[in-house]
């Protein structure tokens, strides 16, 4: 009776235990937008939940707010219209956001104390990102002039376009927030130019901004830096070279403006500088280079002495401060996992941030500045039941000639000591991307918790070409796409089937999106090592890519030119022209309205792996770009990669 009794119980225990799912990763939620309020006293975040109904597809994103210790937490805003990027009126008394409650997204505004969100702009095209000045009396903001006529031209099916010819440019406009009702802003700066970041000046009598002639991706490179006084509408030229400046921040003392700086000759895989610019004076000092020269500037700290920045190193991210004469100097670097969306508050007392590690669903944490601990204050994922997951811990090789490479490895829950498992290659985008320690169980693309659930080994390489490991280590992949980076991945293999004795070299598969969708095609070109392949996304052409791709100035960063200068270039390592040798089963996932790698990258792979009899199968999915953001979409790519590998590796 009593064995009755416990195998009984056992059986319960066993079903009340969650197990890893496609469906299941979309129980946690995102969280990002840690902002400390500038009197320290509270803390704000979004927490981004999928909503999954008949007829939604879609993320409802929401603001939170706690003490800064994590008490008295409550959620802010609420409706079916999201609530994004918060901010604290000056005073600490208000929050600040952007909603689209309306139609068009606008700048709402809701007391700290509580009550309703009362609405301040009423403008007909969506604001794009805004900043409330530091004496708190207005909101500057960027956002296109509303195109009067297009439901017109639609109407008379006149609505053509002309490239480059009438860009859709955002420009610099500022309300008063004074009155009750929503008020007409206006515009800041006459001249046409497409308005990125922008600050205010403590004095909140100047703005400075990045400015291109056009928004397109492409054009980024082509910013520079000007100031325009707010009482008189008078610009004057902070930054302009042939290097790419971008996000001006003003000292609190209001002596200096820091803004990011390229090479003179800007290209997306060298490092940026932080360039400090003397307002009385104009003179500009270059400070020295951080360890990857990609910083992620924070801000500046109270007293105008430091600067605060955030940046990846290997696989987890840390915060650092600057001195305006002296070394780098560490603020913060977490013992495991890594942080990201870090914010500081105007006096930088305190920091925010969301942290996560493979095991830890992402949570916001807050840290004082004279404090080594931060604490969490958010509960988005504290009531989400985490199923078994295996460990995943970092593992180093080298490359075929030496270089040092390294990556995350993540093994099954329940794996043995010497047991050969399957093992499945994952490899990042970029190709300057990076795998950190972030959670494995978030939804997205690759349901890499199922993948341990199900037995299999998950190896993310950070091959050369990667980020997080400084300017050379990125720049080891020009014109040499294929090449010595597609050893270093293969070298991550080898090391998990011989040196570490965990995968079975019958049971290998490789995926990936974007970048890492090319070196899946181009591996199955090279290989015929792995029994499955699923390229997302994934560049299969370079010389038609290059004509129909967003950003055709990146192919000119690596390979050196154009197609029509470099052609041998091009060709060595286009994955179409070695088609022909391609035996493994390959899986093509792509979005149909992707620009910046075009469908037709996906089309010309999939009709020369049919002509040929290689097992394929392309699911393209409606009104997506480069990433697939709609839920339902995301569950359907997870499900399409555990099928295929399952069919093929089981």
């Amino acid at each position: 009776m009593r064995l009755a009794v416990l195998l009984a119980v056992s059986l319960v225990q066993a079903a009340d235990v969650p197990e890893w799912s496609p469906d299941y990763t979309f129980r946690f939620r995102s969280v990002s937008d840690v902002t400390p309020a500038p009197d320290g006293a509270h803390v704000l975040w979004t927490e981004s939940a999928a909503v999954l109904d008949k007829e939604k597809s879609e993320y409802l994103t929401h603001i939170f707010l706690a003490g800064a210790g994590g008490a008295g937490r409550l959620q802010l805003t609420r409706g079916d219209k999201s609530c994004t990027a918060p901010q604290f009126s000056p005073d600490s008394q208000f929050v600040y956001f952007l909603s689209t409650r309306d139609g068009k997204r606008n700048l709402y505004r809701i007391p700290l104390a509580g009550g309703e969100a009362e609405k301040l702009t009423a403008v007909k095209a969506d604001i794009s990102a805004f900043l409330v000045s530091p004496d708190g009396r207005r909101v500057a903001f960027t956002a296109p002039e509303e195109d009067k006529d297009l439901e017109q031209r639609r109407k008379e099916k006149s609505d053509f376009r002309v490239i480059d010819d009438t860009p859709r440019n955002h420009f610099l406009w500022i309300a008063g927030l004074n009155g009750t009702q929503p008020v007409e802003p206006s515009r800041l700066v006459k001249a046409p130019h497409h308005v990125g970041a922008f600050d205010w000046s403590p004095d909140s009598r100047h703005i400075a901004f990045e400015r291109r002639a056009r928004p397109e991706v492409d054009e980024a490179r082509h910013a520079d830096i000007a100031e325009v006084d707010v009482a008189t509408g008078s610009v004057r030229e902070v930054a302009v070279s042939s290097a790419t400046e971008t996000g001006p921040r003003y000292s609190p003392d209001g002596r200096h403006l820091l803004i990011e700086r390229s090479a003179p000759k800007a290209r997306l895989l060298d490092g940026q500088r932080l360039v400090v610019v003397t307002r009385d004076s104009g003179a500009l000092r270059e400070l020295p280079a951080t360890a990857n020269e990609q910083p992620s500037v924070i801000g500046w700290s109270g007293d105008s002495r430091f600067i605060l920045y955030s940046e990846a190193q290997g696989t987890r991210a840390a915060i650092f401060r600057l001195p305006v004469d002296g070394p780098v100097e560490s603020v913060f670097a977490p013992a495991g996992g890594t942080i990201g969306s870090v914010r500081a508050n105007t006096a930088a007392t305190h920091f925010g941030f969301v942290r996560q590690s493979p095991t830890e669903a992402p949570e916001a944490y807050v840290l004082a500045a004279n404090s080594a601990q931060p604490v969490r204050v958010s509960a988005a994922n504290s009531e989400v039941a985490i199923p078994p997951i295996g460990k995943t811990e970092l593992i180093r090789w080298k490359g075929k000639d030496g270089l040092d490479i390294e990556g995350l490895l993540t093994y099954p829950a329940d794996h043995r000591l010497g047991e050969r498992i399957p093992l499945i290659l994952y490899v990042h985008g970029g190709p300057s991307g990076v795998f950190s320690e972030t959670f494995l169980g978030v939804p997205g693309l690759y349901p890499l918790a199922a993948f341990s659930a199900k037995g299999w080994a998950v190896l993310r390489a950070n091959p050369r070409g990667s980020t997080a490991y400084g300017t050379r280590f990125r720049q080891r992949v020009v014109q040499d796409w294929g090449g010595l980076d597609f050893l270093d991945l293969q070298a991550g293999v080898d090391h998990c089937i011989q040196t570490l004795g965990l995968a079975d070299p019958k049971r290998l598969a490789i995926a990936g999106w974007s970048y890492g969708g090319y070196m899946t095609a181009w591996a199955v070109t090279q290989t015929t090592r792995f029994k499955a392949a699923a390229m997302g996304a994934a560049i299969t052409n370079h010389v038609s890519m290059y004509g129909t791709q967003d950003i055709p100035s990146v192919y000119e960063d690596y390979f050196g030119g154009p197609p029509w200068q470099l052609p041998a270039v091009y060709a060595k390592s286009s994955p179409i022209n070695f088609v022909q040798r391609v035996k493994t089963p390959t899986l093509i996932l792509h979005g149909e309205s992707d620009n910046r790698v075009p469908i037709t990258q996906g089309y010309e792979y999939y009709r020369a792996l049919k002509r040929q009899n290689v097992p394929t199968r392309m699911v393209v999915f409606p009104r997506q770009g480069h990433g697939i953001t709609e839920p339902k979409f995301q569950l359907q790519v997870m499900q399409e990669h555990l099928d295929w590998f399952a069919k093929h590796l089981q």
